[in-house]
């Protein structure tokens, strides 16, 4: 039995101001939520890291979480999202590499929760 489906993503040479852009990381997350037809649980909560720092978010959904870590003084954005529902696969690289000006994104699909691997915990 799957439980749900996790996606782990890194974004590397992105552009730094991007990166720093509250309104740019707020689009990027509504195109997931928008495209995979998600549902938000309130506000989502953000935070700006002071000077050249990045921003840091978490979107509460009815299926889960999305979350969004930046670093731009390594030009790299790091998302989680997590569904306990089938979804389709949103397309991580063209979008992140359109709104972010990503160089390289890495996706890590991990299905959770498969009974062979709860009775071997």
């Amino acid at each position: 039995m799957t439980v749900g489906t996790e996606w782990l993503i890194d974004a590397e040479g992105c552009n730094a101001n991007a990166l720093r852009d509250l309104s740019v990381l707020k689009a990027v997350v509504s195109q997931v939520v928008e495209d995979l037809g998600l549902k938000t649980l309130g506000e989502a909560n953000w935070h700006n890291f002071d000077g050249e720092g990045g921003i840091t978010g978490l979107i509460m959904l009815t299926e889960s979480h999305l979350a969004c870590h930046t670093y731009p003084e390594n030009r790299t954005a790091t998302f989680n999202l997590y569904c306990c529902r089938s979804r389709p696969e949103w397309d991580w690289e063209g979008r992140l590499k359109e709104l972010l000006g990503a160089e390289n994104v890495k996706i890590q699909k991990i299905v959770r929760g498969s009974t062979e691997a709860l009775a071997a915990a």
